[in-house]
């Protein structure tokens, strides 16, 4: 007796049993024709679905069942069959290796010689059923191809029953090989023969003034050229090859408590994974977790710049989806990536993509891109699929050999483009241990529940400061959901909801995002201007951040491999190893300091965690202004300046609306003082503050916040030296700003080469138009030249100001002291 797995038990939802059975045989040799016979004759669809109905054999073929069943009168229930081959068990494992290629036979596919040999064999092939459905259901669920046969055209509905019969099969054999190889089946030819599709097509043909049948061509090549092909076989290939990649540099660290839970979820609801971006690695690295978690493969959306000769093809085989750069004006192809997102989020496949829009070049999240998103929105909002869940996920590596490439870069160096070549020296690069990769999964993310959320005007009750705030919040600082908008149209509803989508996942990665040892470290030495570090110096510096660490309960890597001398040298070390560090050992003892010329890449490790040390930052520099002013209203001088101290950084990082940004900074200033509401005395902060800010044993505003300041500068005193009525060129610009940040390290007038950053200097320029000051003056108009420059000039002057109080901020850290 062969062994057999079904789908599901034959309820069919009807009270009698049906009066016939037709058996859709996807057989593709006689081996399998055979084996399904014999099956079938001694009983199985009987013993499987508990009725003696006679049985009709139908090839699992559109031509077959159009001319024997879609036009037949009574009631079939309809039964896919086939034969699933399973390669050998190894290691209590299923998966073909190149072992397997090497006898030139696929053991999910064997050959016809290799079948006959496996007959004898039952543990390497079963007979699977799918679930069956009765024909009048079929008919039910294909309404409008099922009318067709009527009219005499039984192709359409054929083709529908194909499909469903492939789909059934498919969750069958998943029963057996597991999750992870899940795979979509027939996606063009189900899209192509969509009504909806092809009316929606139809009308773009009318928009464009095009022929249908030429709108129609160019939307089907732009869904082949889309339709991820996965394999099976390429996709346990794929992985046995690109694993050693990442398996022999970097030790995963994966979080995988809530794993069961995603997987419950997606039993219901298509996931879309949201990672971090720092390597081109991080897609191997998340794919080995969720395959070894038993996740069905992710479709992976990437840029059409890594479908070079042969990763292109292979890579499209296991899933990845290569989109264009940049769409224009295409119409049909909007309208396809459109479709094709809502037809794999339809059928409850996974995907995965990169939201920040590449590879941080910093080391910190990036802004997000929107344009997924919104796909994403619309299928939700046009009820093409219940919900989705978005999963943030954050992924960090101890250590990068990738970041030399990327600091050349952030200097005006050329971005290599990607090819086979390209892909030879990355690999060779990636032949040095690094380490630990840390993968976390944040909270998922219902995205119907936050589109509804977000999708209505927003009216938010009057702004709460807490800690006796008493003035109003300062003028200038609106922003979504403040004060009483005006109705908006709904287009700006929805742009404005995906917006807020993309920071609750922004601020879900950051959430779970581990505080690094390399990041601490490299924290460290970037606050000591142009100094070296002995051993015990920089434990000094690390003992209150850690303290700090641990008393917010931050989520971290192997931090207390820093609390002894031997376990921080050998982080020291390696950072050497990796040329970020320079140790120098010719004195008493061994010092350390930061490579000349490593500082970007230094800048990036430290990045990684930067996030959970903002708030600290601003705080500091928040009480430095309040306690400079001349008037009594201290208190309503900090939180003045740490509001505008927000909105400066508001393109650098992901800040919450004003009053929970007030709570945070209140709960900053609680741990840096729980008595703190009892110094409040007459709107004034007190002796009690800076003692409790000195005495906490380290200072972050000139760590964490410096660089990007610097790099505002350089943009600010350049537009302050321009020519209000000339109009920008912005590639232009950037490369003057690294030009003249060269230039100012060299003065001294930037403290740090990290400052001086393309990627920095693009959201410097992005800040300066938000407020204003990019816009050029047509020469007829005096007045308001003069206006613009002043208000360029202004801006200059304030971040001049935030740099001398970054620099008192530093002259106050205890590792910057004199005397230590």
């Amino acid at each position: 007796m062969i062994e057999h797995r079904g789908g599901a038990p034959a309820d069919i939802g009807r009270a009698t049993a049906p009066g016939s059975v037709v058996a859709l045989v996807d057989a593709a040799s006689g081996v399998e024709r055979e084996l399904i016979g014999n099956w079938l004759a001694e009983g199985g669809i009987a013993k499987e679905f508990g009725t003696d109905a006679p049985i009709t054999q139908l090839d699992l073929d559109a031509g077959a069942i159009a001319t024997r069943m879609v036009g037949r009168h009574d009631d079939p229930l309809v039964v896919p069959v086939r034969v699933l081959w399973l390669p050998p068990e190894r290691d209590g494992v299923r998966r073909i290796t190149f072992a397997d290629m090497a006898l030139l036979t696929n053991p999910r596919k064997p050959n016809r010689l290799a079948q006959r040999k496996l007959v004898g064999q039952s543990n390497r092939h079963v007979v699977l059923t799918g679930q069956p459905a009765l024909l009048s259901d079929l008919r039910t669920n294909n309404p409008e191809a099922a009318a067709l046969v009527t009219k005499g055209s039984a192709e359409p509905f054929a083709r529908a029953i194909v499909r469903a019969a492939v789909v059934a099969l498919e969750r069958a054999e998943r029963t057996i090989i597991g999750d992870r190889y899940k795979v979509p089946r027939l996606v063009a030819e189900e899209i192509m023969d969509s009504p909806d599709f092809v009316r929606r097509l139809e009308l773009i043909a009318d928009q464009i003034g095009a022929a249908p049948h030429e709108v129609y061509r160019r939307a089907e090549k732009a869904l082949n050229e889309l339709v991820a092909a996965q394999s099976r076989l390429v996709s346990d290939l794929f992985t046995q090859a690109m694993r050693p990649i990442h398996a022999s540099t970097w030790k995963v660290d994966s979080d995988d408590s809530g794993l069961a839970a995603l997987r419950d979820l997606n039993r219901r609801y298509p996931l879309v994974f949201l990672p971090s971006h720092r390597s081109y690695v991080d897609a191997f690295v998340l794919g080995d977790v969720l395959a070894r978690n038993d996740f069905p493969p992710n479709h992976v959306i990437g840029g059409a710049n890594l479908s070079f000769w042969p990763m292109g093809p292979i890579a499209r085989r296991t899933g990845t989806v290569f989109i264009r750069r940049s769409f224009g004006d295409d119409e049909v192809y909007k309208a396809v990536v459109e479709e094709y997102f809502a037809f794999l989020l339809a059928k409850r496949f996974n995907l995965e993509w990169y939201f920040e829009g590449g590879r941080t070049r910093t080391g910190k999240l990036r802004p997000p891109r929107y344009g997924l998103l919104n796909y994403l929105a619309a299928a939700v909002r046009a009820d093409r699929v219940e919900d989705v869940m978005l999963v943030p996920v954050s992924i960090t590596y101890e250590r990068l050999n990738e970041l030399g490439a990327i600091a050349t870069e952030q200097v005006g160096g050329r971005k290599k483009p990607e090819g086979l070549a390209w892909l030879a020296r990355y690999i060779r690069s990636q032949q040095h241990s690094a380490g630990h990769v840390y993968v976390r999964f944040g909270e998922p993310l219902s995205a119907r529940d936050r589109l509804a959320a977000h999708g209505d005007p927003l009216v938010t009750p009057p702004l709460t400061i807490p800690l006796h705030r008493t003035e109003p919040a300062p003028a200038g600082l609106t922003e979504i959901g403040q004060g009483e908008p005006e109705a908006p149209e709904a287009a700006e509803l929805e742009r404005k909801a995906v917006q807020r989508l993309a920071f609750e996942i922004a601020v879900g990665i950051n959430a779970v995002t581990p505080v690094t040892v390399n990041a601490l470290v490299t924290l460290a030495l970037l606050g000591v201007h142009e100094r070296a570090l002995t051993l015990g110096e920089v434990r000094t510096v690390l003992a209150p951040v850690l303290g700090y660490i641990r008393k917010r309960e931050l989520p971290h890597g192997e931090l207390d491999t820093l609390q002894d001398d031997q376990g921080l040298a050998v982080v020291l070390e390696q950072l050497s190893l990796a040329k970020v560090v320079t140790v120098y050992r010719g004195g008493l003892e061994p010092v350390y300091s930061i490579e000349a010329g490593a500082h970007l890449e230094a800048a990036f490790y430290r990045n990684s965690a930067v996030h959970w040390f903002v708030h600290r930052a601003i705080l500091e520099l928040s009480i430095l202004a309040a306690l400079d002013s001349d008037g009594a209203d201290q208190l309503s001088t900090g939180w003045d300046e740490a509001f505008r101290l927000r909105d400066l950084l508001k393109f650098e990082f992901f800040f919450p609306e004003r009053a929970e940004f007030a709570e945070q900074i209140t709960a900053e200033m609680l741990l840096l003082d729980p008595q703190w509401r009892s110094h409040t005395r007459d709107n004034t902060l007190g002796s009690e503050v800076m003692a409790k800010l000195t005495d906490s044993g380290f200072m972050m505003a000139h760590r964490v916040l410096r660089s990007f300041f610097d790099a505002q500068l350089v943009v600010a005193e350049r537009l302050a030296d321009r020519d209000p009525e000339i109009e920008l060129d912005r590639k232009q610009f950037i490369a003057e700003c690294v030009a003249v940040g060269k230039q100012m390290m060299l003065q001294q007038r930037l403290h740090s080469p990290e400052s001086v950053s393309t990627e920095l200097f693009t959201s410097a320029l992005k800040l300066a138009d938000n407020h204003g000051l990019l816009e050029p003056v047509s020469n007829d108009s005096a007045k308001r030249r003069a206006e613009l420059t002043e208000r360029r000039v202004e801006f200059a002057d304030r971040l001049r100001t935030i740099g001398a109080r970054i620099s008192q901020a530093a002259a106050l850290d205890p590792s910057n002291r004199e005397t230590r």
